[in-house]
C-alpha cells in the first residue's frame, strides 16, 4: 500500500469514531444506546441489515466459491431463494409479537410466553454461540486485511477490534447502523470497480477456455440426503428458510436492529428493503465472480499466482496487482469496514442481553439507578464483550482451521432448536411446560449432532429443518397428554393480522417469483 492509500485508511477509520462519538453525545439512556429510541427509519435498518450479511467475508467468499472452489459455481444464488420465503414469517408472526413487548431483548418475550427457565436458556446459548461466532468473523477477515495491508495477523485483529470497540461503545446501535450504512456503499463501490477493471483487462479476448457447468444455477439433480451434496436446490431452499428466520428473527443481534425502528410497519418495511439490496448485491458479487471466472481462463499470471493458494485468496490476490494506489485505499477501507461490521452489532447486542437478561434478573436494584448510570454501565459491558470477542479472534489466529469449522458448525446446529422454541410460541396459544420446551430444544440440538457425527454425507443445511422439526415435535406431543390451558393473549392469530402485513407478505412471494424467473433466463443465456 502507498502513501495515499493509507491516508484514505486511516481517514475512514477517523470518520467511524467521530460518527460514534457525534451519537453518543446526544445519548442519555439505554433506549437511546440499544434501540435508538425506536427512531431509526426502514431505508436505514434494511440498509444496515444487509450490510451485515454482505460483508467483508461474502466479498471475498462469493466470488471465490463461484470462480475458483471445487463443485462451487452460480449454483450459491439457490440460497437466496429462501430469504424472501423466510421475510413473510417475520412480517406476519415476529416482528409484530417483539414489537407489541416493549424491551430491547427478544428473550424478555420467551419470559412472558413461556418461563424464566426458557428465557435464561436461550439468552445464555445465545451469549455463548454469538460471541464465538464473532470471534471467528474476525479472525476470518483479519486474514484477508494483513495480507492486503501487510500486517501481522494479531496486529489486525487488535486494530479492527479496537476502532469497532470505540465507535460502538460510544454511539451504540445507531452508530453502527449509520457505519454499515457507509460499509454498504463502500463494498458496492469496491464491486463495481472490480468488475470494470476486470472488463477492461479482458477486453478483446475471444477465446475463454472455462467450465460452463459453473454457470448453471439450479442443482434438482440430488436432495442433499446421503449423497454428500450440500448445494443442491432442496437443503439451500428449506434449510436456507429455518437459518434465515432464525438468523433474521431470533438473533438478537439482527432482531435488535428492526426493534430501533419507529414503528411495526417500519420494521416490516426494513426486513423487505433487506431482502431486495441483499439480493442485489450477491448478484453484483456473482457478477463480480463470472467475470474472475473468465479473467483467469486468460491470465497466465493471476493462475500461476492462484496455483499454491486457497480459493479463498482470489479476491485478495486481485487487489494486490490489479487495483491502482488510491483506489486501494477506498477498497481496503471498504473491507475493514466490513470486518468492523461483523463486530459493531455483535457486542452492542451481548451488551444489551447481558444487562437485560443476567444482571437485571440478578440483581434487581439495578432498576432504581439513574438513566446516566445504567448507560454508562451498559458502555461498560460493550467493552467488556468487545475485549472477550477479540480474545477469541486471538485464540483462533492461533489455532488449526478445524477449531474454527467447529465453532460455524455449533451455529448450525443451534438455529433450527432456536428458531422451534419462539415459533411454537407464536402460531399457538396453548400453555406448554418449560420442561416440554427446553426439552424440545435439546432434543432438536441433539439430533443435529447425531446427523453430523453419524451422517456425514448429509448436507450441513438440513440440520437447520431437521433440528426445528424435532424441537418443535417434542413439545407438541407432549402438550397432547397434559392440559394446561391456554394463553390470554391472542395477538398472534391469523385472524389478527392487518391487511397491510399480508399485502407485504405477497410483495415478499412476488419477489421470490421474480428471482425465479430471473435465474431461469440466465441459465438460458448461459446455455
Amino acid at each position: 500500500m502507498t502513501t495515499i492509500d493509507w491516508i484514505i485508511v486511516v481517514v475512514y477509520s477517523i470518520c467511524v469514531i467521530g460518527i460514534g462519538y457525534l451519537i453518543g453525545k446526544k445519548q442519555k439512556n439505554q433506549a437511546d444506546y440499544y434501540i435508538a429510541s425506536q427512531k431509526a427509519s426502514a431505508w436505514l435498518t434494511g440498509s444496515s441489515l444487509a450490510a451485515n450479511q454482505v460483508s467483508a467475508i461474502s466479498l471475498i467468499g462469493v466470488p471465490a466459491f463461484i470462480a475458483a472452489k471445487h463443485n462451487g459455481g452460480l449454483k450459491w444464488l439457490q440460497y437466496e431463494l429462501a430469504l424472501p420465503l423466510s421475510m413473510i414469517v417475520l412480517v406476519l408472526f415476529v416482528i409484530p409479537a417483539f414489537r407489541s413487548y416493549h424491551s430491547f431483548s427478544i428473550y424478555e418475550w420467551l419470559h412472558k410466553r413461556f418461563g424464566m427457565q426458557t428465557r435464561i436458556v436461550l439468552a445464555m446459548v445465545f451469549l455463548i454461540s454469538r460471541s464465538l461466532a464473532t470471534g471467528v468473523a474476525i479472525v476470518a477477515t483479519s486474514y484477508v486485511v494483513s495480507v492486503l495491508i501487510g500486517l501481522d495477523i494479531y496486529v489486525s485483529i487488535i486494530s479492527i477490534s479496537l476502532i469497532s470497540l470505540i465507535y460502538t461503545s460510544i454511539g451504540g446501535i445507531l452508530a453502527d447502523i449509520y457505519t454499515d450504512v457507509m460499509q454498504l456503499a463502500i463494498l458496492i463501490f469496491s464491486t463495481v470497480l472490480f468488475c470494470g477493471i476486470i472488463i477492461y483487462s479482458i477486453n478483446g479476448q475471444t477465446a475463454f477456455h472455462i467450465d460452463y457447468q459453473r454457470l448453471k444455477i439450479f442443482n434438482v439433480a440430488s436432495f442433499g440426503i446421503m449423497d454428500g451434496n450440500t448445494f443442491s436446490l432442496a437443503p439451500m431452499l428449506c434449510g436456507g428458510f429455518f437459518l434465515y428466520i432464525s438468523y433474521y428473527g431470533f438473533d438478537q443481534s439482527q432482531a435488535q436492529r428492526f426493534l430501533s425502528c419507529e414503528n411495526t410497519n417500519a420494521a416490516q418495511m426494513a426486513v423487505i428493503i433487506n431482502t431486495i439490496i441483499r439480493f442485489i448485491i450477491v448478484l453484483l458479487y456473482s457478477f463480480l465472480g463470472v467475470l474472475l471466472l473468465l479473467l483467469l481462463s486468460v491470465d497466465n499470471r493471476l493462475q500461476l499466482i492462484l496455483s499454491n493458494q486457497q480459493p479463498d485468496m482470489l479476491i485478495p490476490t486481485f487487489i494486490k496487482h490489479y487495483i491502482p494506489a488510491g483506489l486501494k485505499g477506498v477498497v481496503v477501507s471498504g473491507i475493514l469496514a466490513a470486518s468492523m461490521s461483523s463486530m459493531d452489532s455483535a457486542i452492542n447486542s451481548l451488551s444489551a442481553i447481558t444487562y437485560n437478561d443476567a444482571l437485571k434478573i440478578a440483581c434487581q436494584k439495578l432498576a432504581s439507578i439513574s438513566d446516566k448510570v445504567k448507560l454508562l454501565l451498559s458502555r461498560l459491558l460493550t467493552v467488556f464483550w468487545g475485549i472477550i470477542t477479540t480474545l477469541f479472534a486471538i485464540i483462533f489466529a492461533g489455532s488449526s482451521e478445524t477449531v474454527v469449522e467447529l465453532v460455524n458448525k455449533i451455529g448450525s446446529l443451534l438455529y433450527g432448536p432456536i428458531c422451534a422454541v419462539f415459533i411454537i410460541g407464536m402460531i399457538t396459544k396453548k400453555k406448554i411446560h418449560q420442561f416440554a420446551i427446553i426439552g424440545g430444544f435439546i432434543t432438536g440440538i441433539l439430533i443435529n449432532v447425531f446427523i453430523w457425527q453419524f451422517l456425514p454425507s448429509v448436507s450441513w443445511m438440513w440440520w437447520n429443518a431437521t433440528g426445528f422439526v424435532a424441537a418443535i415435535l417434542f413439545p407438541v406431543i407432549f402438550s397432547v397428554f397434559t392440559d394446561s390451558g391456554y394463553i390470554s393473549d391472542s395477538s398472534y392469530n391469523l385472524k389478527t393480522i392487518p391487511k397491510s402485513a399480508w399485502f407485504k407478505a405477497i410483495v415478499l412471494v412476488m419477489w421470490f417469483m421474480a428471482i425465479i424467473g430471473f435465474y431461469i433466463i440466465i441459465e438460458n443465456v448461459f446455455q
